[in-house]
């Protein structure tokens, strides 16, 4: 079955908006998430009029040159944002930052005729997809693509998709990754989400292609994790912002960091409730609050949380240093430590949760609907997520090595 969307009408362009004023427009959306957190589930991505104060909001113009129309507020911007979001719905959050993340990449890496037609809408939702599926066929100009793409993060409200495809090399050699850009217009939603454990409304549909022709100049060799910008990019030149000239990759990992930390802090938000509402058991009566080993446990997970957020702003800044001292400063060896920074803070969220907040809450706050079961359940699918759970805790980390000892 298959969901047709119309293409997406640009709103006004609004370059005056700062990164204070979007962050608290997150903050100000963020209690009405809470709320809707089962209705967003249900329907299997966050609702139409979630999506319209979202792009009133301008969530969707935050990674967009403003040469396109869009605010251009940066990375730090637009991960507070997806931090916020995340904190109240996971769901939402998950499905917005892929949804948004990917126009970085594309006005980073693409050069500047792509740019002028990929970002001519203003808004720009772009879910991507790292496993290569489908097949390409060679087309005057092109290539033309057919097959289904899944856990396609966003695609309710798209304005495009990132996909990647194997095609024929050259010498009878293997064939090789061929990333590519599709306009809303080239391709399908599946109505295939909603049964996964967690992040049900994550809006992580298929998408179907059938003979839909992509530009070659809407394609790059090479997979998006492994392109890399040390030499420089279209994006520098073009824009003249040296966060365009960081690497995708980096941000990539920093996506899997904020999402972990954002349903963390949302866990603690909801355990908090419950120190103030419940007796602890075995106490005669006594508040939780005044429980010594509820006191305990709150403590550790906080501290565990809040060392999390520390060490994600900090990688954040250790970014933003690198873009500002060129592309050059993006070797593989300072992206992988960055990933290593970003696993541990999904492991020190994952300790919070798992090993402290959702064994403690008790069995009726862990039954289906409630806030800390719901999160559990996302932060589990999160944890589990091969970018997560192979890349990141095993292939990254055997990398790092490599690389800084000069091994091949």
């Amino acid at each position: 079955m298959t969901v047709p969307t119309s293409d997406p009408v640009a709103g006004p362009a609004q370059p005056d908006v700062t990164s204070a004023q979007v962050i608290a427009k997150a903050e100000a959306i963020a209690p009405m998430l809470v709320e809707r957190q089962a209705e967003t589930e249900e329907r299997t991505h966050y609702p139409e009029d979630v999506h319209e104060e979202f792009r009133k909001a301008g969530f969707y113009r935050i990674l967009v040159p403003r040469r396109y129309g869009g605010h251009e507020l940066g990375i730090d911007t637009f991960m507070r944002v997806v931090l916020t979001l995340t904190r109240a719905c996971p769901s939402t959050g998950w499905m917005y930052c892929l949804g948004h993340a990917h126009a970085h990449a594309v006005a980073t890496l693409f050069e500047e005729r792509a740019q002028d037609e990929l970002f001519a809408g203003g808004d720009f939702i772009c879910p991507a997809t790292v496993v290569p599926s489908g097949t390409a066929e060679r087309a005057d100009g092109g290539w033309v693509l057919n097959g289904v793409w899944s856990y396609c993060s966003g695609a309710p409200y798209a304005t495009h998709f990132m996909g990647h495809t194997l095609v024929p090399s050259p010498n009878g050699e293997p064939p090789r990754p061929l990333l590519f850009v599709a306009p809303r217009s080239t391709w399908e939603r599946l109505d295939d989400w909603g049964a996964s454990l967690g992040l049900k409304g994550s809006g992580s549909h298929s998408i179907a292609i059938s003979g839909g022709f992509v530009p070659d100049r809407f394609t790059l060799d090479g997979h998006l994790s492994r392109l890399t910008v040390t030499a420089g990019t279209p994006g520098v030149e073009l824009h003249g912002n040296p966060e365009y000239g960081g690497g995708p990759f980096s941000v990539m990992i920093l996506e899997d960091a904020v999402l972990a930390l954002g349903m963390a802090q949302g866990a603690l938000d909801a355990y908090e409730e419950l120190m103030s509402a419940r007796t602890a058991p075995f106490s005669e009566g006594a508040p939780r609050t005044e429980d010594p080993d509820y006191q305990l446990w709150y403590g550790e997970a906080a501290a565990m949380i809040a060392t999390g957020e520390a060490a994600f702003f900090n990688v954040v800044q250790q970014w933003r240093d690198a873009c500002a001292e060129g592309p050059a400063a993006f070797t593989q060896e300072r992206e992988l430590r960055m990933a290593l920074i970003c696993r541990e803070v999904v492991e020190l969220c994952w300790r919070a949760v798992e090993g402290r907040l959702f064994p403690t809450a008790g069995s009726s706050s862990v039954r289906r609907g409630q806030r800390i079961e719901r999160v559990w359940r996302d932060l589990s699918m999160l944890h589990s997520h091969a970018g997560v759970a192979v890349f990141l805790s095993t292939i990254a980390k055997r990398e790092y090595t490599k690389a800084r000892f000069g091994v091949g």
